[in-house]
């Protein structure tokens, strides 16, 4: 690629870019003996790192063009001279790269060259994380200090630290995410902590922080290109939850989530309210599906799955069965997707399971249901009051199974 064209990428996959990116890019267009300020490594990286922060804005342009940059700085580093490698600073721009999704084959490189002895841990470490030798990595990585690095690698370094120890010290994963939060503000490396850190909360069952991050990460990262995975693995966390017996923490997601777009919060809602379901927590599946109505508006096939998930949620209660099925008869079919007509004819079938139960308190007449008098009824029908219940918990949990094998046979609803 001739010089001109290397620095339209490094500007136009930015849109409008930042002082530091633009003059690196004259700097890529300028004849070879003046291009020596953007070819050392930590100048590398620093325009690399520049192109990652503007993709935690929302920056489509900056996704795009960061694997034309990677490539060209790639074959940039693996030109350098042997003799650049003898400065510690330079290894750890090598290093730096490759944890900003550089070719690992630098590292190599280092290693076959020969680098200082007090870096040689920090590359073999680095390589071995990249490829997914994780003891070996945790051997050489965890036992560096972040803090005496540079804020930039050390974060960087405080994220890989993060991720072999999640599954063995959360709470020490935790703390180098609040690391890297404090030292690489509005980065893409704290945009990765934050949404890492939410996850890990929610793994400790720490909702209050979790809740705390989240409404963070809405609030300064929504739109970043990785805040769709974000939103999906919240719906996840949600769904874990049964908000039937915890009211006040509903409420309190509610409030986190005012942060999203009216639609992907509806979205949400919905992925929640149908997943809730299929974990049989009927309260939390009609709570969201309420609130999923609120933001359906004229969007007839958004209002119809709000409606079907909220009664599905309702048929397991006696008092509010025969409502639900009015309901679910109401609902027009062509509205749904193939899973959701599924999951309605499997609560009407369940529906008609419950009405017809031995010592229900409700009988079918005509399609409505009309309550009895236990006070007035005999001695032995009161005494299946127990069996009864037993018998509405197990059909919560048949409806359940049932719509979970629905799920896997049919296509998954977005």
């Amino acid at each position: 690629m001739n010089r001109f064209l290397h620095a339209v990428l490094l500007v136009a996959v930015m849109g409008t870019p930042g002082p530091a990116l633009a003059e690196n890019a004259r700097a890529a267009a300028a004849p070879p003996a003046q291009q020596e300020a953007v070819s050392r490594p930590i100048q590398m990286v620093r325009t690399l790192q520049l192109m990652q922060d503007q993709i935690a804005t929302g920056s489509t342009e900056a996704h795009v063009g960061q694997r034309g940059l990677l490539t060209i700085l790639d074959s940039r580093f693996m030109a350098l001279e042997a003799e650049v490698w003898t400065e510690a600073k330079n290894v750890r721009a090598a290093i730096a790269f490759v944890l900003s999704g550089g070719n690992p084959q630098i590292l190599r490189r280092l290693l076959d060259i020969g680098v200082p002895l007090d870096q040689r841990a920090f590359v073999e470490g680095t390589l071995a994380y990249v490829e997914g030798r994780e003891e070996e990595a945790k051997s050489k990585l965890l036992s560096l200090d972040v803090r005496t690095l540079a804020p930039m690698l050390g974060a960087q370094l405080a994220l890989v630290q993060s991720a072999l120890l999640v599954r063995t010290d959360s709470k020490k994963s935790s703390d180098l995410l609040d690391f890297v939060r404090l030292v690489a503000p509005g980065t893409l490396l704290e945009e990765g902590a934050l949404r890492r850190q939410v996850f890990v909360a929610s793994q400790t069952g720490d909702m209050k922080k979790f809740l705390a991050l989240s409404s963070d990460y809405l609030r300064r990262y929504r739109h970043s290109i990785y805040a769709g995975n974000f939103r999906q693995r919240l719906a996840s966390v949600l769904t874990r939850v049964d908000f039937g017996k915890d009211q006040a923490l509903f409420i309190r997601v509610v409030d986190v989530l005012k942060d999203l777009e009216p639609g992907a919060r509806q979205d949400l809602y919905l992925l929640v309210a149908r997943s809730s379901i299929d974990q049989g927590f009927t309260t939390s599946a009609r709570m969201f599906a309420d609130k999923a109505l609120e933001f359906a508006g004229r969007d007839a096939g958004n209002a119809a799955r709000a409606k079907l998930y909220h009664a599905a949620a309702m048929i397991v209660s006696p008092a509010t069965i025969g409502a639900a099925v009015a309901d679910l008869e109401s609902i027009d079919r062509s509205l749904l997707s193939e899973g959701d007509a599924a999951l309605l004819n499997s609560a009407l079938s369940m529906a008609g399971q419950i009405r017809h139960m031995p010592g229900n308190s409700t009988i079918a007449t005509k399609g409505k249901t009309t309550p009895v008098d236990t006070d007035s009824a005999p001695a032995s029908s009161q005494k299946q009051a127990p069996e009864q219940l037993q018998a509405l918990l197990k059909a919560r949990d048949t409806l359940s199974r049932i719509d979970s094998l629905i799920k896997n046979q049919a296509p998954t609803v977005q």
